[in-house]
C-alpha cells in the first residue's frame, strides 16, 4: 500500500515506522522538508518531501497535524487528496483537558468538509504516541483496540489492514457522525490519565459483566 503522513512529529514517526515495518510504500511529507526528509531516513520511508508531494504520492494520508493546521493543509491540498482515504488521528484537546469543538464540528467531521472528495477515517487517537512506538502495543498479553469512525466500507478497510500492521484490533465504531465521541472519549482519559494521574481503565467492566451479568 502507498502511505503519506503529513506532518513530522511524534504521531506520524511512531505510526509510519510500523508501516514501514509492515512493507508499505511510505512518503514523509512535510512543510520543514529537511525534517521530512531526516524523519524519512530514521524509519526508512521510501520517499520524502513537501506536503503536496505526500499529499499525491499515498493512497492513505496520515494526517498527523494539529487541530485546525490539518483542516487548513487539507483545505489547501484538496485537489491532489481527492479519492484519498485521510486518517485522522488528531486530538483537539487545549487548555486543561478542554475538548476544543465543543458545540462544533468534530475534528475529523471538519477535515472531510475541508477535503470533500476524500474518505475521512478517524483513528488512533486515543493513545499518547509513545504506546504506538510499542512493537506491538500488547498489554497483559491482549493486543491493544484502536476504535475507527469512517461512513466509507472500502477506506475502513484500508485502515484495518494498518491497524493490524501496527499489531493493534481495529474496533468498529460506527460512522464519521461518531468521530466526536471518540474524541471527546480522548479529552476524558486524557485528564484522567494525565491530569489526575488515575487509571482510566479502572472505569470499565471486563465484558462479561458489561450487561449487567455478574
Amino acid at each position: 500500500m502507498r502511505i503519506s503522513t503529513l506532518g513530522t512529529g511524534n504521531m506520524a514517526h511512531a505510526l509510519a515506522a510500523h508501516w514501514v515495518r509492515a512493507g508499505h510504500e511510505v512518503t514523509v511529507g512535510g512543510r520543514d522538508e529537511e525534517k521530512a526528509a531526516r524523519l524519512a531516513a530514521r524509519i526508512g520511508a521510501a520517499g520524502h518531501g513537501s506536503l503536496a508531494r505526500a499529499a499525491g504520492a499515498g493512497d492513505v494520508v496520515l494526517v498527523a497535524l494539529p487541530y485546525g493546521v490539518g483542516e487548513r493543509v487539507v483545505a489547501a491540498l484538496r485537489e491532489p487528496l481527492a479519492g484519498k482515504v485521510l486518517l485522522d488521528c488528531c486530538n483537539p484537546v487545549g487548555e486543561g483537558f478542554r475538548l476544543l469543538t465543543e458545540g462544533g464540528p468534530a475534528a475529523a467531521r471538519r477535515i472531510a468538509a475541508a477535503a470533500p472528495g476524500a474518505r475521512v477515517v478517524k483513528a488512533f487517537n486515543l493513545c499518547h504516541e509513545d504506546v504506538w512506538r510499542l512493537t506491538p502495543p500488547v498489554f497483559d498479553g491482549r493486543p491493544l483496540a484502536v476504535p475507527l469512525c469512517a461512513d466509507d466500507d472500502r477506506a475502513l478497510d484500508l485502515v484495518r489492514e494498518l491497524v493490524r500492521d501496527a499489531g493493534c484490533v481495529p474496533l468498529s465504531a460506527g460512522g464519521l457522525d461518531r468521530a466526536g465521541l471518540l474524541e471527546a472519549t480522548a479529552a476524558l482519559v486524557i485528564r484522567l490519565w494525565v491530569g489526575e494521574g488515575a487509571d482510566a481503565q479502572a472505569m470499565l467492566p471486563p465484558l462479561a459483566a458489561s450487561g449487567g451479568a455478574a
